[in-house]
């Protein structure tokens, strides 16, 4: 199997500006030359909004179509959670766009009720697992990462990431449960989060990530920035066959 070159953009999200968004993202996106899959924070084109009446878009919306070019143009993989009207019902939904312009979604299972989020936005029910070039990846949003239960690895999964705005009076937490999701599911884990002050006066200190099977963690830093990290899957092979701890897992389900 293949290694996969892995990209985290890393941006100030400018404030319910989606357009703006998008233009920043495309003026990085010119650096970069190869790649495989290209992840955005959550709701990248306007920062974690509980006014999804202004922002909401459907799923041929423009920054879906976006996301769409972007994987055409780069032939590789663009995920990203956005405000996305389906049916009637407003999601807080990760889009996994591959290049031939097909999708995969997943709907934020655990809404942050400190925040309001499950009065604005509907819950999703399923966990994803998706395939790309051999490899299972399992998609999350922000506050799943403190549920462990819904991410553990029942699947084989070989990645887990979480698209998140993790703000920074809680950043101690971000860094030591991404560490924890990957060490325990035996997973490569990456999460991807914002900087910047958005427009309810929340800050963030990024600290995007790259965590190895082992727990070994490589941490972008608290400026905007876009990074290509490379993973290998005969390194997380021989991994979980020298130390199957994934043998004697627990099997349960989530109703």
């Amino acid at each position: 199997m293949k290694n996969l070159k892995i990209t985290i953009i890393q941006p100030d999200i400018i404030w319910e500006d989606p357009k703006a968004n998008l233009e920043k993202y495309s003026n990085w996106l010119e650096t970069i030359e190869e790649t495989d899959v290209i992840i955005l924070p959550e709701m990248f084109t306007t920062g974690f909004s509980m006014h999804p009446e202004k922002l909401k878009e459907p799923l041929n919306g423009a920054s879906v179509k976006w996301m769409q070019q972007v994987a055409a143009d780069k032939n590789a993989v663009v995920v990203g959670s956005l405000i996305i009207e389906d049916e009637g019902k407003v999601y807080n939904r990760a889009l996994w766009v591959f290049s031939d312009g097909k999708i995969e979604s997943y709907d934020k299972r655990h809404l942050y009720s400190m925040g309001q989020e499950h009065l604005h936005y509907e819950p999703g029910k399923d966990k994803l697992i998706v395939e790309y070039k051999g490899w299972k990846f399992c998609p999350q949003i922000c506050y799943d990462l403190r549920f462990p239960a819904f991410a553990r690895n029942l699947e084989d999964y070989d990645v887990v990431f979480y698209m998140a705005n993790w703000p920074s009076p809680r950043h101690h937490v971000w860094k030591n449960l991404l560490i924890s999701r990957a060490i325990e599911n035996q997973s490569y884990c990456f999460g991807v989060n914002r900087v910047g002050t958005d427009g309810t006066g929340l800050s963030y200190l990024g600290d995007s990530a790259c965590i190895s099977p082992k727990g070994i963690a490589e941490f972008m830093g608290e400026k905007e920035t876009i990074k290509t990290f490379e993973i290998s899957y005969s390194e997380l092979h021989n991994f979980r066959q020298k130390f199957p701890l994934l043998n004697d897992r627990d099997t349960f389900s989530i109703l």
